[in-house]
Protein backbone atom coordinates (compact mmCIF):
# COMPACT_ATOMS: atom_id res chain seq x y z
CA UNK A 1 0.00 0.00 0.00
CA UNK A 2 1.23 3.12 -0.95
CA UNK A 3 0.68 6.74 1.29
CA UNK A 4 -0.64 8.32 -1.74
CA UNK A 5 -3.96 5.94 -1.65
CA UNK A 6 -7.08 7.82 -1.23
CA UNK A 7 -8.93 5.40 2.07
CA UNK A 8 -12.19 6.68 3.34
CA UNK A 9 -13.48 8.25 6.39
CA UNK A 10 -15.16 5.79 8.37
CA UNK A 11 -16.79 8.30 10.18
CA UNK A 12 -18.94 8.66 7.00
CA UNK A 13 -18.16 6.35 4.22
CA UNK A 14 -21.09 4.67 2.38
CA UNK A 15 -21.21 0.84 1.35
CA UNK A 16 -20.46 1.56 -2.11
CA UNK A 17 -17.33 3.73 -1.02
CA UNK A 18 -16.36 0.62 0.87
CA UNK A 19 -16.95 -1.84 -2.28
CA UNK A 20 -15.40 -0.21 -4.44
CA UNK A 21 -12.08 0.07 -2.44
CA UNK A 22 -12.67 -3.55 -1.66
CA UNK A 23 -12.88 -3.74 -5.54
CA UNK A 24 -9.95 -1.69 -6.67
CA UNK A 25 -7.81 -3.47 -3.81
CA UNK A 26 -6.86 -0.52 -1.90
CA UNK A 27 -7.94 -2.01 1.58
CA UNK A 28 -9.39 -5.75 2.20
CA UNK A 29 -12.33 -6.79 4.49
CA UNK A 30 -9.74 -7.97 7.19
CA UNK A 31 -8.55 -4.36 7.42
CA UNK A 32 -12.23 -3.05 8.29
CA UNK A 33 -12.90 -5.61 10.56
CA UNK A 34 -9.79 -4.87 12.17
CA UNK A 35 -10.38 -1.14 11.78
CA UNK A 36 -14.04 -1.06 12.80
CA UNK A 37 -13.02 -2.99 16.07
CA UNK A 38 -10.18 -0.35 17.39
CA UNK A 39 -12.69 2.01 16.51
CA UNK A 40 -15.44 0.35 19.05
CA UNK A 41 -12.65 -0.10 21.54
CA UNK A 42 -11.85 3.23 21.44
CA UNK A 43 -15.67 4.95 22.50
CA UNK A 44 -17.66 2.35 23.66
CA UNK A 45 -16.33 1.01 27.64
CA UNK A 46 -13.70 3.57 27.06
CA UNK A 47 -13.90 7.42 26.37
CA UNK A 48 -16.93 8.49 25.75
CA UNK A 49 -18.33 5.27 27.40
CA UNK A 50 -21.21 4.98 25.33
CA UNK A 51 -22.31 1.37 25.46
CA UNK A 52 -23.06 1.11 21.99
CA UNK A 53 -21.97 -2.30 21.12
CA UNK A 54 -22.92 -5.31 24.14
CA UNK A 55 -20.81 -8.41 21.88
CA UNK A 56 -17.67 -8.35 19.84
CA UNK A 57 -18.21 -11.76 17.43
CA UNK A 58 -15.35 -13.48 17.87
CA UNK A 59 -15.34 -15.03 14.31
CA UNK A 60 -15.31 -11.86 12.50
CA UNK A 61 -11.99 -11.54 11.49
CA UNK A 62 -11.60 -15.30 10.09
CA UNK A 63 -14.94 -14.91 8.09
CA UNK A 64 -13.28 -11.78 6.49
CA UNK A 65 -10.30 -13.61 5.96
CA UNK A 66 -12.70 -16.29 3.77
CA UNK A 67 -14.40 -13.77 2.50
CA UNK A 68 -10.90 -11.64 1.06
CA UNK A 69 -10.25 -15.13 0.04
CA UNK A 70 -13.38 -15.60 -2.03
CA UNK A 71 -13.19 -12.45 -3.58
CA UNK A 72 -9.68 -13.21 -5.12
CA UNK A 73 -10.42 -16.50 -6.28
CA UNK A 74 -14.49 -16.52 -7.36
CA UNK A 75 -15.07 -12.56 -7.23
CA UNK A 76 -17.86 -10.27 -4.98
CA UNK A 77 -20.95 -12.17 -4.11
CA UNK A 78 -22.55 -8.93 -4.57
CA UNK A 79 -22.80 -4.94 -3.02
CA UNK A 80 -22.46 -6.45 0.92
CA UNK A 81 -19.40 -8.83 -0.28
CA UNK A 82 -17.07 -8.28 3.23
CA UNK A 83 -19.05 -5.71 4.39
CA UNK A 84 -18.94 -5.75 8.38
CA UNK A 85 -22.41 -4.30 10.02
CA UNK A 86 -23.61 -4.77 13.54
CA UNK A 87 -26.92 -6.47 14.70
CA UNK A 88 -29.44 -5.55 17.78
CA UNK A 89 -29.12 -8.27 20.34
CA UNK A 90 -32.87 -9.10 19.81
CA UNK A 91 -32.57 -10.54 16.39
CA UNK A 92 -31.71 -13.96 16.47
CA UNK A 93 -28.42 -15.73 15.41
CA UNK A 94 -27.53 -19.25 15.79
CA UNK A 95 -24.75 -20.73 18.24
CA UNK A 96 -22.31 -20.88 15.24
CA UNK A 97 -22.34 -17.42 14.02
CA UNK A 98 -20.44 -16.79 17.74
CA UNK A 99 -23.13 -14.33 18.98
CA UNK A 100 -25.62 -14.26 21.88
CA UNK A 101 -28.86 -13.04 21.78
CA UNK A 102 -30.35 -11.93 24.65
CA UNK A 103 -32.72 -8.70 24.39
CA UNK A 104 -30.04 -7.15 26.50
CA UNK A 105 -31.17 -9.52 29.72
CA UNK A 106 -28.53 -11.65 31.50
CA UNK A 107 -31.68 -14.03 31.44
CA UNK A 108 -30.64 -15.53 27.83
CA UNK A 109 -26.80 -15.21 27.95
CA UNK A 110 -25.18 -18.18 26.73
CA UNK A 111 -28.63 -18.97 25.52
CA UNK A 112 -28.58 -21.21 22.03
CA UNK A 113 -31.41 -20.61 19.37
CA UNK A 114 -32.35 -23.35 16.39
CA UNK A 115 -31.28 -21.14 13.77
CA UNK A 116 -30.47 -18.21 12.40
CA UNK A 117 -33.43 -15.59 11.74
CA UNK A 118 -34.42 -15.46 8.11
CA UNK A 119 -32.87 -12.04 7.29
CA UNK A 120 -29.23 -12.94 9.11
CA UNK A 121 -29.29 -15.92 6.75
CA UNK A 122 -30.20 -13.74 3.57
CA UNK A 123 -27.25 -11.33 4.79
CA UNK A 124 -24.46 -14.19 5.61
CA UNK A 125 -25.31 -15.19 2.14
CA UNK A 126 -24.89 -11.95 0.75
CA UNK A 127 -21.37 -11.71 1.86
CA UNK A 128 -21.82 -9.71 5.31
CA UNK A 129 -19.64 -9.75 8.42
CA UNK A 130 -21.33 -9.73 11.75
CA UNK A 131 -18.74 -8.19 13.84
CA UNK A 132 -21.36 -7.73 16.90
CA UNK A 133 -24.38 -7.10 18.68
CA UNK A 134 -25.05 -3.79 18.94
CA UNK A 135 -26.69 -2.80 22.93
CA UNK A 136 -30.34 -2.05 23.24
CA UNK A 137 -33.10 -1.34 25.39
CA UNK A 138 -33.66 -4.34 27.36
CA UNK A 139 -36.48 -6.43 26.23
CA UNK A 140 -37.01 -3.41 23.28
CA UNK A 141 -38.21 -0.87 26.30
CA UNK A 142 -40.68 -3.32 27.29
CA UNK A 143 -39.20 -4.16 31.12
CA UNK A 144 -40.77 -1.07 32.58
CA UNK A 145 -42.03 2.36 31.47
CA UNK A 146 -39.47 3.72 34.42
CA UNK A 147 -36.35 2.48 32.83
CA UNK A 148 -34.76 5.17 31.00
CA UNK A 149 -34.03 4.45 27.42
CA UNK A 150 -30.79 2.64 25.79
CA UNK A 151 -30.32 0.45 29.01
CA UNK A 152 -29.84 -2.94 29.34
CA UNK A 153 -28.23 -5.26 32.20
CA UNK A 154 -25.75 -6.65 29.60
CA UNK A 155 -24.99 -3.60 27.49
CA UNK A 156 -24.88 -0.99 30.13
CA UNK A 157 -26.65 2.47 29.50
CA UNK A 158 -26.19 3.58 25.80
CA UNK A 159 -25.94 7.43 25.17
CA UNK A 160 -26.04 9.43 21.92
CA UNK A 161 -22.72 10.49 20.81
CA UNK A 162 -23.69 14.02 20.53
CA UNK A 163 -23.94 15.61 23.92
CA UNK A 164 -22.59 13.46 26.83
CA UNK A 165 -24.57 11.87 28.74
CA UNK A 166 -27.82 12.29 26.01
CA UNK A 167 -30.77 9.75 25.69
CA UNK A 168 -30.18 7.69 22.56
CA UNK A 169 -34.28 7.41 22.72
CA UNK A 170 -35.96 3.55 22.13
CA UNK A 171 -34.50 0.61 22.23
CA UNK A 172 -32.29 0.38 18.86
CA UNK A 173 -29.94 2.62 20.68
CA UNK A 174 -27.11 0.63 19.82
CA UNK A 175 -27.43 -0.07 16.72
CA UNK A 176 -28.59 4.01 15.89
CA UNK A 177 -25.20 5.34 17.90
CA UNK A 178 -22.91 2.91 15.96
CA UNK A 179 -24.20 3.94 12.82
CA UNK A 180 -23.42 7.54 13.58
CA UNK A 181 -20.06 7.64 14.69
CA UNK A 182 -19.19 4.65 12.09
CA UNK A 183 -18.08 2.03 13.92
CA UNK A 184 -19.76 -0.53 11.82
CA UNK A 185 -20.90 0.09 7.97
CA UNK A 186 -24.28 0.43 9.20
CA UNK A 187 -26.75 -1.98 11.39
CA UNK A 188 -29.94 -3.88 11.73
CA UNK A 189 -32.67 -2.49 14.26
CA UNK A 190 -36.04 -3.37 15.31
CA UNK A 191 -39.48 -1.94 16.27
CA UNK A 192 -42.69 -2.25 17.24
CA UNK A 193 -43.11 1.32 17.90
CA UNK A 194 -40.91 3.89 17.09
CA UNK A 195 -37.69 1.68 17.55
CA UNK A 196 -36.29 2.40 14.24
CA UNK A 197 -36.51 5.92 13.29
CA UNK A 198 -36.88 7.46 16.83
CA UNK A 199 -32.61 6.67 17.16
CA UNK A 200 -32.42 7.14 14.25
CA UNK A 201 -33.64 10.89 14.78
CA UNK A 202 -32.07 11.09 17.75
CA UNK A 203 -28.30 9.73 16.38
CA UNK A 204 -28.41 11.40 12.90
CA UNK A 205 -29.22 9.07 10.82
CA UNK A 206 -31.43 7.42 8.55
CA UNK A 207 -34.01 4.56 9.68
CA UNK A 208 -36.43 2.67 7.71
CA UNK A 209 -39.43 0.83 9.59
CA UNK A 210 -40.35 -1.52 6.82
CA UNK A 211 -44.53 -3.09 6.47
CA UNK A 212 -44.90 -5.34 9.16
CA UNK A 213 -44.40 -8.58 7.15
CA UNK A 214 -42.21 -7.03 4.22
CA UNK A 215 -39.29 -8.30 6.22
CA UNK A 216 -39.42 -12.17 7.51
CA UNK A 217 -40.44 -11.87 11.28
CA UNK A 218 -39.46 -15.73 10.87
CA UNK A 219 -36.81 -17.45 12.61
CA UNK A 220 -36.33 -20.06 9.87
CA UNK A 221 -38.14 -23.14 9.17
CA UNK A 222 -39.80 -25.23 11.44
CA UNK A 223 -43.44 -26.65 12.26
CA UNK A 224 -46.14 -24.05 12.72
CA UNK A 225 -48.87 -24.47 15.58
CA UNK A 226 -51.73 -22.28 15.22
CA UNK A 227 -52.85 -21.77 18.38
CA UNK A 228 -54.82 -18.72 18.47
CA UNK A 229 -56.94 -16.35 16.34
CA UNK A 230 -54.03 -13.42 16.41
CA UNK A 231 -50.25 -14.22 14.80
CA UNK A 232 -48.73 -15.38 17.67
CA UNK A 233 -48.01 -18.81 15.78
CA UNK A 234 -45.03 -17.01 13.96
CA UNK A 235 -41.52 -18.11 15.00
CA UNK A 236 -39.57 -14.96 15.59
CA UNK A 237 -36.51 -13.33 13.67
CA UNK A 238 -36.35 -11.20 16.85
CA UNK A 239 -36.90 -12.10 20.90
CA UNK A 240 -40.48 -10.64 20.29
CA UNK A 241 -42.98 -8.24 21.79
CA UNK A 242 -45.69 -8.34 19.30
CA UNK A 243 -46.21 -10.17 15.83
CA UNK A 244 -48.63 -7.56 15.00
CA UNK A 245 -46.30 -5.17 14.69
CA UNK A 246 -42.55 -6.10 15.04
CA UNK A 247 -40.44 -6.02 12.20
CA UNK A 248 -36.57 -5.28 11.65
CA UNK A 249 -34.91 -2.32 9.53
CA UNK A 250 -31.90 -0.67 8.55
CA UNK A 251 -30.33 2.27 10.35
CA UNK A 252 -27.05 3.64 7.84
CA UNK A 253 -25.31 7.09 7.69
CA UNK A 254 -27.80 7.85 4.27
CA UNK A 255 -30.69 6.15 2.46
CA UNK A 256 -28.94 5.05 -0.25
CA UNK A 257 -26.94 2.48 2.41
CA UNK A 258 -30.76 2.05 3.91
CA UNK A 259 -32.25 1.07 1.06
CA UNK A 260 -29.22 -1.49 0.40
CA UNK A 261 -29.05 -3.29 3.17
CA UNK A 262 -33.32 -3.35 2.96
CA UNK A 263 -33.32 -5.04 -0.72
CA UNK A 264 -30.91 -7.66 0.60
CA UNK A 265 -33.62 -8.81 3.95
CA UNK A 266 -36.54 -8.67 2.37
CA UNK A 267 -38.00 -11.54 0.67
CA UNK A 268 -40.24 -14.72 0.38
CA UNK A 269 -40.16 -16.57 3.66
CA UNK A 270 -42.80 -19.76 3.64
CA UNK A 271 -42.13 -20.29 7.62
CA UNK A 272 -43.54 -16.40 7.95
CA UNK A 273 -47.35 -17.26 8.16
CA UNK A 274 -48.51 -13.96 10.68
CA UNK A 275 -51.22 -12.59 8.80
CA UNK A 276 -52.35 -9.26 10.13
CA UNK A 277 -54.54 -8.34 6.90
CA UNK A 278 -51.71 -7.03 4.80
CA UNK A 279 -51.09 -9.43 1.76
CA UNK A 280 -47.44 -9.50 1.26
CA UNK A 281 -45.96 -7.93 -2.61
CA UNK A 282 -45.67 -10.55 -5.52
CA UNK A 283 -42.33 -9.06 -5.73
CA UNK A 284 -39.73 -7.72 -4.18
CA UNK A 285 -38.27 -4.58 -5.62
CA UNK A 286 -34.28 -3.25 -5.91
CA UNK A 287 -35.29 -0.38 -3.43
CA UNK A 288 -31.89 1.21 -4.84
CA UNK A 289 -33.40 1.57 -7.73
CA UNK A 290 -35.48 4.18 -5.95
CA UNK A 291 -32.67 6.85 -5.29
CA UNK A 292 -33.64 9.57 -7.18
CA UNK A 293 -33.04 13.05 -6.96
CA UNK A 294 -35.46 14.19 -8.36
CA UNK A 295 -38.11 12.41 -7.03
CA UNK A 296 -40.21 14.72 -5.12
CA UNK A 297 -40.42 16.81 -8.74
CA UNK A 298 -44.78 16.42 -9.12
CA UNK A 299 -45.50 14.68 -6.01
CA UNK A 300 -48.33 15.58 -3.24
CA UNK A 301 -47.21 15.37 0.45
CA UNK A 302 -49.58 15.97 3.29
CA UNK A 303 -48.57 17.64 6.37
CA UNK A 304 -51.05 16.16 9.54
CA UNK A 305 -50.41 18.82 12.16
CA UNK A 306 -52.56 17.14 14.55
CA UNK A 307 -49.97 15.04 14.94
CA UNK A 308 -47.59 17.28 16.16
CA UNK A 309 -45.92 17.64 19.56
CA UNK A 310 -44.87 20.27 21.49
CA UNK A 311 -41.38 20.68 20.68
CA UNK A 312 -40.68 24.72 18.99
CA UNK A 313 -37.28 24.54 17.83
CA UNK A 314 -37.86 20.76 15.96
CA UNK A 315 -41.12 22.19 14.52
CA UNK A 316 -39.69 25.22 13.19
CA UNK A 317 -36.79 23.29 11.72
CA UNK A 318 -39.95 21.64 9.95
CA UNK A 319 -41.73 24.64 8.96
CA UNK A 320 -38.66 26.09 6.68
CA UNK A 321 -38.12 22.37 5.38
CA UNK A 322 -41.69 22.60 3.61
CA UNK A 323 -39.94 25.72 1.08
CA UNK A 324 -37.39 22.82 0.21
CA UNK A 325 -39.79 20.17 -0.44
CA UNK A 326 -41.34 23.11 -2.69
CA UNK A 327 -38.09 23.94 -4.53
CA UNK A 328 -37.85 19.98 -5.61
CA UNK A 329 -41.25 20.19 -6.93
CA UNK A 330 -43.32 18.67 -4.72
CA UNK A 331 -46.93 19.74 -4.01
CA UNK A 332 -47.28 20.35 0.26
CA UNK A 333 -50.99 19.95 1.43
CA UNK A 334 -50.68 21.84 4.85
CA UNK A 335 -52.38 21.00 6.65
CA UNK A 336 -54.41 17.41 6.22
CA UNK A 337 -54.92 15.23 9.17
CA UNK A 338 -56.63 11.99 9.70
CA UNK A 339 -60.38 11.67 10.64
CA UNK A 340 -59.03 9.58 13.47
CA UNK A 341 -56.00 11.70 14.68
CA UNK A 342 -57.75 13.13 18.08
CA UNK A 343 -59.22 9.20 18.87
CA UNK A 344 -55.35 8.17 18.20
CA UNK A 345 -53.57 10.12 20.10
CA UNK A 346 -55.92 8.98 22.69
CA UNK A 347 -56.61 5.39 22.51
CA UNK A 348 -54.95 2.43 24.92
CA UNK A 349 -55.62 0.01 22.32
CA UNK A 350 -51.86 -0.50 21.73
CA UNK A 351 -50.92 -0.73 25.26
CA UNK A 352 -53.76 -3.79 25.28
CA UNK A 353 -52.72 -5.46 22.34
CA UNK A 354 -48.41 -5.16 23.34
CA UNK A 355 -49.19 -5.68 26.73
CA UNK A 356 -51.08 -8.96 25.47
CA UNK A 357 -48.81 -10.47 22.72
CA UNK A 358 -45.76 -10.23 24.42
CA UNK A 359 -46.19 -13.41 27.24
CA UNK A 360 -47.30 -16.36 24.78
CA UNK A 361 -45.11 -14.83 22.15
CA UNK A 362 -41.95 -14.23 24.18
CA UNK A 363 -43.24 -18.20 26.21
CA UNK A 364 -43.05 -19.90 22.61
CA UNK A 365 -39.75 -18.12 21.82
CA UNK A 366 -38.54 -19.03 25.22
CA UNK A 367 -39.70 -22.88 25.05
CA UNK A 368 -38.25 -22.88 21.85
CA UNK A 369 -33.99 -22.73 22.56
CA UNK A 370 -32.15 -25.41 22.18
CA UNK A 371 -30.57 -24.51 25.50
CA UNK A 372 -31.01 -22.12 28.66
CA UNK A 373 -27.97 -21.88 30.95
CA UNK A 374 -29.95 -19.96 33.58
CA UNK A 375 -33.23 -22.05 33.29
CA UNK A 376 -35.36 -19.22 32.39
CA UNK A 377 -38.02 -20.71 30.23
CA UNK A 378 -40.99 -18.69 30.61
CA UNK A 379 -42.03 -14.76 31.11
CA UNK A 380 -42.39 -15.65 34.79
CA UNK A 381 -39.39 -17.34 34.81
CA UNK A 382 -38.01 -13.79 33.98
CA UNK A 383 -39.27 -12.10 36.63
CA UNK A 384 -38.14 -14.31 39.11
CA UNK A 385 -34.38 -14.09 37.97
CA UNK A 386 -34.55 -10.42 37.48
CA UNK A 387 -35.96 -10.28 41.65
CA UNK A 388 -32.62 -13.22 42.34
CA UNK A 389 -30.41 -11.57 40.57
CA UNK A 390 -31.54 -7.47 41.50
CA UNK A 391 -27.92 -6.79 41.50
CA UNK A 392 -26.74 -6.62 38.11
CA UNK A 393 -31.01 -6.99 36.32
CA UNK A 394 -32.42 -3.67 38.67
CA UNK A 395 -29.53 -1.81 40.04
CA UNK A 396 -31.28 1.31 41.77
CA UNK A 397 -31.43 4.11 41.68
CA UNK A 398 -32.27 4.14 38.03
CA UNK A 399 -33.16 0.60 37.04
CA UNK A 400 -35.42 -1.10 39.37
CA UNK A 401 -38.70 -1.40 37.65
CA UNK A 402 -40.02 -4.24 36.04
CA UNK A 403 -43.98 -3.21 36.28
CA UNK A 404 -44.54 -3.87 32.09
CA UNK A 405 -42.95 -7.61 32.67
CA UNK A 406 -45.55 -7.77 35.66
CA UNK A 407 -48.51 -6.38 33.79
CA UNK A 408 -48.01 -9.01 30.77
CA UNK A 409 -47.62 -11.51 32.78
CA UNK A 410 -51.28 -10.88 34.15
CA UNK A 411 -52.56 -10.27 31.04
CA UNK A 412 -54.94 -13.11 28.93
CA UNK A 413 -56.28 -12.97 25.49
CA UNK A 414 -60.06 -11.86 25.57
CA UNK A 415 -62.19 -9.61 24.03
CA UNK A 416 -60.81 -6.78 25.44
CA UNK A 417 -57.70 -7.69 23.22
CA UNK A 418 -59.79 -8.85 20.21
CA UNK A 419 -61.69 -5.06 20.19
CA UNK A 420 -58.09 -3.44 20.79
CA UNK A 421 -56.45 -5.30 17.59
CA UNK A 422 -59.51 -3.88 15.66
CA UNK A 423 -59.30 -0.31 17.26
CA UNK A 424 -55.81 -0.67 16.12
CA UNK A 425 -56.15 -1.21 12.10
CA UNK A 426 -59.82 1.13 12.44
CA UNK A 427 -57.49 4.34 13.54
CA UNK A 428 -54.15 3.26 12.30
CA UNK A 429 -55.08 2.32 8.63
CA UNK A 430 -59.04 2.76 7.68
CA UNK A 431 -59.58 5.96 9.44
CA UNK A 432 -55.95 7.13 9.49
CA UNK A 433 -53.09 6.90 7.01
CA UNK A 434 -55.29 5.13 4.13
CA UNK A 435 -58.20 7.59 4.68
CA UNK A 436 -55.91 11.23 4.37
CA UNK A 437 -54.03 9.54 1.82
CA UNK A 438 -56.82 9.02 -0.20
CA UNK A 439 -58.59 12.14 0.44
CA UNK A 440 -56.31 14.05 -0.50
CA UNK A 441 -55.00 11.97 -3.43
CA UNK A 442 -51.51 12.42 -1.62
CA UNK A 443 -48.31 10.34 -2.01
CA UNK A 444 -46.95 10.23 1.34
CA UNK A 445 -47.21 12.32 4.76
CA UNK A 446 -44.20 14.13 6.33
CA UNK A 447 -44.24 15.67 9.71
CA UNK A 448 -41.12 15.59 12.45
CA UNK A 449 -40.27 11.98 13.74
CA UNK A 450 -40.24 13.38 17.14
CA UNK A 451 -44.08 13.49 16.82
CA UNK A 452 -46.88 11.00 17.25
CA UNK A 453 -45.69 9.86 14.00
CA UNK A 454 -44.94 6.44 15.16
CA UNK A 455 -48.01 5.78 16.44
CA UNK A 456 -50.14 5.29 13.41
CA UNK A 457 -47.15 3.39 11.75
CA UNK A 458 -47.15 0.97 14.64
CA UNK A 459 -50.47 0.17 15.22
CA UNK A 460 -51.22 -0.20 11.28
CA UNK A 461 -47.77 -1.72 10.69
CA UNK A 462 -47.05 0.45 8.19
CA UNK A 463 -44.06 2.15 6.60
CA UNK A 464 -41.92 4.65 8.00
CA UNK A 465 -38.83 6.37 7.23
CA UNK A 466 -36.45 8.90 9.36
CA UNK A 467 -34.09 11.27 7.83
CA UNK A 468 -32.04 13.64 9.63
CA UNK A 469 -33.63 17.34 9.53
CA UNK A 470 -31.49 19.28 11.92
CA UNK A 471 -30.03 19.97 15.59
CA UNK A 472 -30.81 21.68 18.77
CA UNK A 473 -28.33 25.10 18.86
CA UNK A 474 -25.24 25.32 21.11
CA UNK A 475 -27.18 27.79 23.82
CA UNK A 476 -29.81 25.23 24.57
CA UNK A 477 -29.91 24.15 28.53
CA UNK A 478 -29.57 20.35 29.32
CA UNK A 479 -32.73 18.94 30.35
CA UNK A 480 -32.76 17.80 32.85
CA UNK A 481 -29.46 19.80 34.35
CA UNK A 482 -27.92 17.22 35.96
CA UNK A 483 -28.20 13.66 34.11
CA UNK A 484 -30.68 11.45 35.84
CA UNK A 485 -29.12 9.18 34.26
CA UNK A 486 -29.58 10.95 30.96
CA UNK A 487 -30.38 14.20 29.52
CA UNK A 488 -34.24 14.65 27.80
CA UNK A 489 -32.94 17.29 25.70
CA UNK A 490 -29.21 18.63 24.86
CA UNK A 491 -27.20 21.05 22.97
CA UNK A 492 -26.21 19.80 19.68
CA UNK A 493 -29.25 17.00 19.73
CA UNK A 494 -30.68 16.01 16.35
CA UNK A 495 -33.57 15.83 15.20
CA UNK A 496 -35.00 14.17 12.02
CA UNK A 497 -38.14 14.13 9.46
CA UNK A 498 -40.17 11.36 8.75
CA UNK A 499 -41.90 10.24 5.91
CA UNK A 500 -44.85 7.96 5.63
CA UNK A 501 -47.02 6.07 3.60
CA UNK A 502 -49.71 3.07 3.34
CA UNK A 503 -48.58 -0.37 3.39
CA UNK A 504 -45.63 -1.84 1.16
CA UNK A 505 -45.06 2.12 -0.24
CA UNK A 506 -41.26 1.91 0.31
CA UNK A 507 -40.18 1.97 -2.80
CA UNK A 508 -41.77 5.62 -3.47
CA UNK A 509 -40.72 6.99 0.19
CA UNK A 510 -37.39 5.70 -0.54
CA UNK A 511 -37.02 7.84 -3.53
CA UNK A 512 -39.08 10.77 -1.48
CA UNK A 513 -36.39 10.67 1.04
CA UNK A 514 -33.23 10.41 -0.98
CA UNK A 515 -34.39 13.66 -2.87
CA UNK A 516 -34.86 15.36 0.01
CA UNK A 517 -31.38 13.94 1.74
CA UNK A 518 -29.83 14.96 -1.20
CA UNK A 519 -30.54 18.91 -1.47
CA UNK A 520 -30.36 19.52 1.98
CA UNK A 521 -27.38 17.15 3.49
CA UNK A 522 -28.50 17.62 6.77
CA UNK A 523 -26.47 15.26 8.72
CA UNK A 524 -22.87 16.47 7.89
CA UNK A 525 -24.61 19.83 9.51
CA UNK A 526 -22.54 18.47 12.88
CA UNK A 527 -20.87 15.83 14.18
CA UNK A 528 -20.41 13.49 17.05
CA UNK A 529 -18.61 15.44 20.31
CA UNK A 530 -15.16 14.65 20.56
CA UNK A 531 -14.47 11.92 23.12
CA UNK A 532 -17.41 10.15 21.43
CA UNK A 533 -15.64 10.43 18.04
CA UNK A 534 -13.38 7.55 17.24
CA UNK A 535 -10.05 8.26 15.44
CA UNK A 536 -8.68 4.97 13.99
CA UNK A 537 -8.86 4.98 10.35
CA UNK A 538 -8.32 2.26 7.78
CA UNK A 539 -4.04 3.75 7.24
CA UNK A 540 -3.79 2.77 10.69
CA UNK A 541 -4.75 -0.62 10.10
CA UNK A 542 -3.20 -1.41 7.03
CA UNK A 543 0.37 0.50 8.11
CA UNK A 544 0.51 -1.86 11.22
Amino acid sequence: MHSEIVLPDLYEVTISEIQGGLESGRFRSTHLVKAYLARIEEVNLKGAALHAVSEINATALRRAEDLDAERSEHGSRGPLHGIPILIKDNIVTAHELGMNTTAGSYALEGSVAPRDAFVISKLHEAGAIFIGKASMAEWACFRGEGVPDGFSARGGQTTSPYYPYLNPLSSSSGSAVASAIGIAAATLGSETTGSIVLPASRNNIVGIKPTVGLVSRSGGRAVILIWNKSCLACLPSVIPISPNQDTVGPLARCVADAALLLSVIVGNDPSDTCDIGLPPPQEWPDYTRALNAGALRGKRLGVPRALFQDYPIINDAFQKSLDIFRGLGAHVIDPVDFPSAHELKQSKAEDIVLTVDFKPALNKYLAELVEVPTGVRSLADVIKFNLAHADIELPAPYYTDQSQLLASEASQIDEKYYTALAENRELGRTRGIDAVLQAHQLDALILPTDSYATKPTGVSGYPIISVPLGHYPQNVEPTPLKPTPIHSCAPNMPFGIAFIGTAYSEYKLIGLAYAFEQATKARLQTRAYPLATPITQLRDVILQ
